[in-house]
């Protein structure tokens, strides 16, 4: 079971990710990408970060791409702006977990939409 430390510092970590997503001026960074979940491992050697895309697996495969290619700055500005004695090794991988989620719900609102339909044509 992780620290609170642990818990705090993954939080922060994620937090500062996002921030520092968006100023990056790399093109297969760009558009809908998000971090799903960041994982510390409990000494803060490793931090895997998993990202996800709403255009799919492929987009977020590529901008896995660019987040490796700018991984030394990425980390440095994680160092500077957590102020952590050692700043972990990042990790980057791509899910889908996104665009699953967005399918389910598209199927969630046609069940739905279906069953009002149904209820209706009882109705008359």
């Amino acid at each position: 079971m992780p620290s609170h430390k642990i818990e705090r510092i993954t939080e922060d970590i994620h937090r500062e990710l996002t921030a520092v997503f968006r100023e990056l001026k790399d093109p297969r960074v760009q558009g809908l990408i998000s971090i799903v979940r960041v994982d510390v491992t409990n000494d803060l050697s490793y931090c895997t970060v998993y990202v996800s895309a709403m255009e799919g697996l492929d987009k977020a495969k590529t901008a896995v791409e660019g987040l490796k290619s700018a991984g030394g700055y990425i980390r440095r500005e994680l160092g500077l702006r957590l102020k952590l004695r050692h700043v972990p090794v990042l990790l980057f991988h791509a899910t889908d977990s996104i665009e699953y989620g967005a399918n389910i719900s598209r199927l969630l609102s046609d069940w739905k939409d279906g069953e009002e339909e149904n209820g209706e044509e009882h109705d008359d």
